[in-house]
């Protein structure tokens, strides 16, 4: 029941019970007055006769034509009045005491009004309250068995509630559950690929081997055919280097699944961060022919892990260079009371409209990516960002290519 339609019963149920009083008060005046009335015309009877026994007939006449409703003319001559009295002089009480009881009797209900009012608002209000912090104590994760209050108009909503964060609870742990379940088959995944990686790692080096002595033995060998071997082998190689990276993605993911990645959070240099990320795919840049842009803008700290925010950064900053033939990428930064921001943005032709909502969907290959690619490096950046009390997001730029928006939150 909503605050307004409380007030207007409440208000509803006093005018009703006003009305009640008033009608009851009523009657008991009109009772009371009546037994007055009876007992003056009794005495002024009783005088009358004591004075005039033979009156008696014109009285008897008189009380039994005004009490059957026909006075005829009984109260035409104001006897009373002329003999200089009035109607107050037969009330039993002065007329300034009578208004005195009836304002202290319309306080005294008024002031029971207000206190039924206020108490019906203080339980409910209480009640609330309870169910309130109940509800807090959920989102915290630290709620207990909600306890009954008895039968009211709040139980209802009470029990719904409760079977309602039961249900809640046990989804929750279902969840926990299969993500546990997911990130221990990740792990086994990439151990089970670590075997066979390690073994085709050395077959390749034996193959490397047998060609370069092959090689040194017979130098008439032909050479089109050692180019053949030597090419194969440099696919292999490509190939396993693509398989390493993802046992080791896999890995990751595993652990950020798990919980079991702990992130050493302490004040960090965006401007270091940024040089130490571009220094570590300064090879990339140069076979790509692209050139990376960090402008110097002050020292701004943020509370982030440094290893793996540069790691963070280096997957952007890889998308970027890869989603343009040379040209630059850009980073700039900035700061406020809120939170620290860095862009990185390229010149290329941006992301297609359809991929901008799965962009950092695991193993999600957008429309224009690189040969060769996995689909985890955007997740992966996510993911580290997002538990650094971070928020990613990616869009295209008015004027062309790819930007991604980094926030570090304050608090």
């Amino acid at each position: 029941m909503n605050s307004r339609k409380t007030v207007f019963v409440t208000l509803g149920f006093g005018i009703s019970v006003s009305f009640i009083a008033a009608a009851v008060a009523a009657w008991l005046v009109s009772c009371h007055y009546s037994k007055v009335s009876f007992d003056l015309v009794n005495a002024v009877c009783s005088e009358v006769l004591e004075q005039e026994p033979g009156a008696q007939k014109v009285l008897a006449a008189a009380l039994k034509e005004y009490t059957a409703g026909n006075p005829d003319g009984l109260l035409e001559k104001d006897v009373l009045s002329s003999l200089g009295y009035r109607v107050s002089d037969f009330s039993e009480l002065p007329y300034e005491q009578i208004v005195s009881f009836a304002a202290a009797g319309w306080i005294v209900g008024l002031l029971l009004f207000l206190s039924t009012f206020l108490y019906r608002n203080k339980v409910e209000n209480q009640r609330i309250r309870e169910l309130v912090e109940y509800l807090e104590q959920v989102n915290s994760g630290k709620a207990l068995i909600l306890s009954s209050s008895g039968e009211d108009e709040f139980s209802k909503l009470e029990d719904e509630i409760y079977k309602t964060v039961t249900c809640l609870y046990q989804a929750k742990d279902q969840a926990v559950q299969v993500k546990n379940d997911f990130a221990e088959n990740l792990s086994n995944i990439a151990h089970q690929i670590k075997t066979p990686i390690t073994a085709i790692s050395l077959a390749a080096q034996r193959m490397k081997q047998n060609i370069d002595c092959a090689a040194l033995e017979q130098e008439n060998t032909d050479r089109a055919e050692q180019k053949e071997s030597s090419a194969a082998l440099e696919q292999v190689e490509k190939q396993l280097s693509r398989l390493t990276y993802l046992e080791e993605s896999l890995l990751l993911l595993s652990r950020l699944d798990a919980g079991a990645l702990v992130l050493q959070k302490e004040e960090t240099d965006v401007f270091t961060l940024l040089m130490l990320a571009a220094d570590n795919l300064q090879e990339h840049f140069c076979s790509s022919h692209t050139s990376i842009e960090i402008p110097e803008q002050g020292e701004m700290l943020i509370q982030a892990d440094m290893d793996w925010t540069m790691e963070a950064l280096m997957n952007l900053m890889k998308n970027c260079m890869e989603h343009q033939k040379g040209g630059t990428v850009h980073c700039s930064y900035a700061q406020n009371p809120i939170y620290t921001e860095i862009l990185i943005w390229d010149n290329g032709e941006g992301f297609a409209k359809e991929d901008l909502p799965h962009l950092f969907e695991r193993f999600y290959r957008g429309k224009n990516a690189k040969e060769g690619g996995i689909g985890i490096g955007l997740a992966l950046a996510k993911e580290i960002i997002e538990r650094q009390n971070g928020t990613i997001r990616a869009q295209n730029k008015p004027e062309g290519g790819a930007l991604f928006e980094i926030r570090f939150y304050s608090h």
